[in-house]
């Protein structure tokens, strides 16, 4: 097969946005490769990756001459370029909808920091729990989270807009920062969260060797 899609994942596939991104094409049924980048070795800020990733980060994708890195931009590009009805959707097709599936993805990424320094992925993907409390700072995020995922999320079993889009699989990463270290969260978001992550397209992202 020649392959018209590359996406760079980070060696140990620990990144929430590689994972993301990954969903995004298997839910797509997008035929791609993965090749890997060393983050640990810096890997990322040297030729020939900088070429590729205009920020220096993962993911970043390749189609034919075109490449482009952040995640969040890559599955909106992916949406575009390969649309409804041939290829499943993974953002809602009402457009105020749309919006709001977007305003996660962006606040997902840019808040929060605090829970993503004391209950990394690698906790996750490497079942691993952290055995500290959150402190002060990172609960208070988590309360936020609990919040806003709690008026987002409109039952135990549902997604956030009907149809499950690709939000769904980002707001439940997050949240499993938590629930699977063991920090409290209603559970009603807990079953939100394993509903998400039994998916299929997610499972293969988790089963992955690492």
């Amino acid at each position: 097969m020649t392959w018209g899609m590359t996406l760079y994942a980070d060696s140990h596939f620990t990144s929430p946005y590689v994972m993301s991104v990954f969903v995004t094409l298997i839910e797509k049924e997008i035929p791609f490769q993965i090749k890997t980048v060393d983050l640990d070795s810096d890997e990322n800020k040297a030729e020939p990756y900088a070429r590729l990733s205009l920020t220096r980060r993962v993911p970043a994708i390749v189609h034919g001459d075109f490449h482009l890195s952040e995640s969040s931009a890559i599955s909106e590009y992916l949406e575009e370029s390969f649309p409804a009805p041939r290829h499943a959707p993974v953002y809602p097709r009402e457009s105020g909808q749309r919006a709001v599936a977007r305003q996660v993805q962006a606040w997902l990424r840019s808040d929060l920091s605090p829970i993503r320094e004391e209950r990394s992925t690698q906790s996750i993907f490497f079942k691993k729990p952290v055995d500290r409390p959150l402190t002060d700072r990172a609960r208070a995020s988590a309360d936020k989270l609990i919040a806003v995922a709690s008026e987002l999320v409109p039952g135990a079993t549902g997604h956030l807009f009907g149809d499950w889009c690709i939000a769904d699989t980002d707001l439940a990463l997050m949240l499993n920062r938590l629930i699977m270290n063991g920090d409290t969260v209603p559970s009603s978001l807990k079953a939100y969260a394993e509903r998400q992550w039994q998916r299929a397209s997610v499972q293969q992202w988790v089963k992955r060797a690492r």
